[in-house]
């Protein structure tokens, strides 16, 4: 099973190749570099979920850099930095608003029965399936423990 994401990115170098592009296509050739390094490594063919999973952990890495850099005072690597933060995001799913991930949470701590903290893993597990790529797990897991503390 093939990854329709991981085609369009493909898609994506092309275009940028025939433009001239530069920028834009080294950032593209990262991502697919990052592909195949995991394809290569662990002899699998990466659907949309795992796709998904790489996208949303190079975004993470370009917030903290961004986080960095802005400190720093590096406006060049500030740019760049937010350059392949957009582009990375291109390619992600929409965002869900708080409202959206409010309910879903909501939702799966009704489905899996938890009432305590301690049930916090029954939760997690289903929910990080639920908004994978679309929002902030770290934001997700504090929002669980509020609503079973």
């Amino acid at each position: 099973m093939s990854s329709d994401i991981k085609l369009q990115i493909e898609a994506e170098v092309k275009t940028a190749m025939r433009a001239r592009y530069k920028q834009r296509l080294g950032v593209l050739r990262l991502v697919m570099s990052e592909f195949k390094k995991i394809e290569v490594d662990e002899r699998i063919e990466l659907d949309d979920s795992r796709v998904l999973t790489i996208l949303d952990k190079m975004t993470k890495q370009r917030k903290d850099s961004l986080t960095q850099f802005e400190a720093a005072g590096r406006d060049d690597l500030v740019d760049q930095e937010s350059f392949e933060l957009d582009l990375l995001r291109e390619f992600m799913p929409q965002p869900l608003s708080p409202q959206e991930v409010s309910s879903i949470v909501e939702d799966t701590i009704a489905e899996a029965g938890a009432t305590s903290i301690k049930d916090m893993g029954k939760v997690m597990g289903p929910l990080k399936a639920r908004v994978q790529g679309r929002a902030d797990m770290g934001e997700i897991g504090a929002l669980v423990k509020a609503k079973l503390s």
